[in-house]
């Protein structure tokens, strides 16, 4: 059974004592931001009219969760995680999904089977490699880059990118109408039953 990595945008970050419950559900597996408060009372009170797109607009207060989770499928992977991480923090919803991952240098190498130095001179265009494809974003002081450009530069074709596309655009949209109109968002094995007809499995 391979192994999906991905990551959640969260309603919010998860509160101190919400990590023991999210540890046992996963084994430690799932890594996610966290508030540390101690006072429960402290915390803003739910808006009584809540919409989904208003965590959107207030990105300083979503939260995140990451992992590499095994399944049978990376919708079933994604599926069972967001089922973790919501019953660990009550009142806490899955926006979004992500499974392009952002790496390191370091994580690049290993992924492409290429020593630290290789890729480095790759990024930086020396001994003639050119066109590596730009960092996203810089996270505590390190470039990060999104895999699915790197494997095509490399020529590298990874399955699970080829999963990860459709599978992140329907369950992305499920999750919307799940918060929006939830009377109408099937249950979320109907979504993963779907996709498993119409994605090929990874081998």
């Amino acid at each position: 059974m391979p192994s999906y990595d991905f990551a959640l945008i969260l309603s919010r970050p998860l509160y101190e004592e919400e990590l023991d419950p999210l540890f046992d559900r996963t084994h430690g597996a799932v890594t996610v931001s966290i508030i540390s408060e101690p006072q429960h009372a402290d915390r803003p009170p739910a808006p009584a009219h809540h919409h989904p797109n208003d965590e959107l607009r207030s990105a300083d207060r979503l939260g995140n969760a990451s992992c590499s989770w095994p399944g049978a499928t990376l919708a079933a992977a994604i599926m069972e995680v967001v089922e973790h991480v919501e019953e660990s923090a009550p009142g806490l919803h899955v926006l979004q999904v992500e499974a392009d991952p952002l790496l390191t240098i370091r994580d690049i190498a290993e992924r492409v089977g290429r020593s630290f130095d290789s890729v480095r001179h790759a990024i930086t265009g020396a001994r003639g490699a050119t066109g590596f494809p730009s960092s996203e974003m810089s996270a505590a002081g390190h470039r990060l880059w999104r895999w699915s450009k790197v494997a095509a530069w490399y020529g590298l074709e990874d399955p699970q990118l080829i999963e990860a596309k459709p599978t992140v655009q329907a369950i992305n949209g499920w999750l919307a109408l799940r918060d929006v109109v939830p009377d109408v968002a099937p249950a979320p094995e109907e979504v993963t039953s779907a996709l498993s007809l119409v994605i090929p499995h990874v081998a």
